[in-house]
């Protein structure tokens, strides 16, 4: 089997290349691949070279993500996050290939307080949001064999994070103020690689399964007890660190204006994966507690 992988340097692009060797020949590429295009900002490159390549399958690592940004360039993020997904379709459409994509929880509107089902009608709140729910629609509309799994709050070893970033504030501040008003499951790349595997396996065996599936690690919290959970586990696992802060107090969304509005609810219900495909979802603290084995 020969897999075409976009984004392979991002969190989850270097998890998946890790993931995904063992199903077949891997052709990993970013924006700056040459002669082979991965840049998704080259609709005409982006086309010639799956078709040039003819994978079985292409799994889109790549995105639009910087989410404040977006507001002000909505016309790159729409070509990335909505029309290069669009292409690969009607590519992997006319290859006969399988197209795996990566979208968000930000396609709701983050009301209530009830897990999302993959059967809820999405209202985004910004341009990241609107233009990564085109690009669902867009997928789905080209590509019959299609499979789109919406994450939420993903993180890895590699790479800037809400995670480093707290910890360098908890060594450099006495005090720290998080977010406690928007609720989610943090998710690590690695868990969702794996999951990706497992699924395109199966799917190639059942193509029925195709579709939309929400895949979060269980359970949830705030960015506050993130945060608090972070601080205290790289305390209690690392007692070399030196943590300063003594306080990490909770804050509304309020305190730290943003162009972009988040959702307050970012839950997402992996109900429906979990049974199609035979998988049990690990609770957030276990890859949060893994990782920072990784970086401590």
């Amino acid at each position: 089997m020969k897999i075409l992988l976009l984004g392979k340097n991002g969190q989850l692009g270097w998890e998946l290349q890790r993931s995904l060797a063992p199903l077949g020949e891997v052709i990993a590429l970013d924006r700056h691949s040459a002669p082979l295009c991965g840049d998704l900002a080259n609709l005409d490159g982006l086309r010639e070279t799956v078709l040039q390549i003819k994978p079985d399958v292409i799994v889109n690592a790549a995105a639009y993500t910087a989410v404040d940004k977006a507001e002000s360039e909505p016309e790159l993020a729409r070509r990335i996050n909505a029309t290069a997904p669009g292409v690969l379709a009607q590519a992997a459409h006319q290859l006969g290939a399988w197209l795996v994509h990566y979208s968000t929880d930000y396609v709701f509107d983050g009301s209530g307080s009830q897990p999302w089902l993959e059967t809820d009608t999405p209202a985004p709140l910004n341009v990241y949001g609107q233009t990564k729910l085109e690009g669902e629609r867009l997928i789905a509309a080209n590509c019959q064999n299609h499979l789109i799994l919406r994450t939420s709050w993903v993180y890895a070893a590699r790479g800037g994070n809400f995670a480093k970033t707290m910890l360098r504030l908890a060594q450099e501040r006495e005090r720290l103020t998080v977010i406690d008003d928007q609720r989610g499951a943090p998710t690590g790349a690695e868990l969702l690689a794996d999951v990706s595997a497992h699924v395109i396996r199966q799917l190639l065996q059942r193509p029925q399964d195709a579709g939309i599936y929400h895949l979060a690690a269980s359970g949830e919290t705030t960015w506050h007890g993130y945060a608090k959970h972070l601080i205290s586990q790289a305390q209690r696992s690392h007692p070399a660190i030196k943590i300063k802060a003594t306080e990490v107090a909770p804050v509304p969304s309020s305190a730290f204006p943003t162009p972009a509005r988040r959702p307050h609810n970012s839950r997402l219900n992996s109900g429906k994966l979990q049974t199609t495909f035979g998988l049990s979802l690990p609770p957030w603290q276990q890859g949060v507690e893994r990782m920072l084995a990784e970086i401590l």
